[in-house]
């Protein structure tokens, strides 16, 4: 996985020089942009990582730059910076899903502790989706009737039972469920099981 980055967005330059090397001196890696758009045109948004935001920006605004993140599904946990200070704000912030709200001037400490926090949160929610599009690319190799013997069986119906319910031999049942095994790479029937839960946060995935 490529090494994380810190995406900053501020219109300010000194702003986004001072974080730079406040985060460099971290061993952290930014890339700083002077407002929303430029970030979401030069960015690898599918890419690990965080953002830091400053709330009030010429054109998208820190707030504005949240919710699109959020309607597309990012994994990219995003930090509001503040000059004013704003209690009713801030808490709209957080309840947008925003990973930290920081008043500006801030401590150095508390700014480097949030952003660390920020990654770690982005990282996993990178694997968990890596994870899950492995997953559906093997889905997808299912035939239709392989994915209705996988429905059967993660519920917990036993070979009999799926036999009885699709109208097909017990036998027929045994090769599917096996075939199944096979294109999931599932060594056991507890990781075919957790392999489906993933699957049911993308309903519109179907077999092949």
């Amino acid at each position: 996985m490529t090494r994380p980055l810190v995406h900053i967005v501020d219109d300010d330059p000194a702003v986004r020089d001072s974080l730079s090397m406040l985060l460099e001196s971290a061993d952290l890696t930014p890339a700083a942009y002077p407002d929303a758009e430029r970030f979401l045109a030069d960015a690898a948004l599918d890419a690990p990582g965080c953002v830091i935001a400053d709330v009030r920006m010429p054109g998208m605004s820190g707030l504005d730059l949240l919710r699109l993140l959020n309607q597309r599904r990012l994994d990219l946990p995003l930090i509001i910076i503040s000059g004013h200070a704003d209690v009713a704000m801030a808490v709209e912030a957080l309840k947008e899903g925003a990973a930290d709200f920081i008043e500006k001037p801030f401590d150095d400490e508390t700014f480097l502790r949030s952003t660390r926090e920020a990654l770690d949160r982005g990282e996993r929610s990178f694997r968990q989706r890596c994870r899950r599009d492995e997953i559906e690319t093997r889905f997808r190799t299912l035939t239709p009737r392989e994915g209705e013997v996988m429905d059967r069986v993660v519920r917990g119906m036993p070979n009999k039972a799926v036999a009885a319910d699709l109208t097909i031999s017990v036998r027929t049942v045994e090769i599917h469920r096996a075939r199944v095994m096979e294109k999931m790479d599932a060594d056991s029937l507890s990781a075919l099981v957790r392999m489906a839960l993933a699957l049911e946060v993308s309903p519109e995935v179907q077999p092949d």
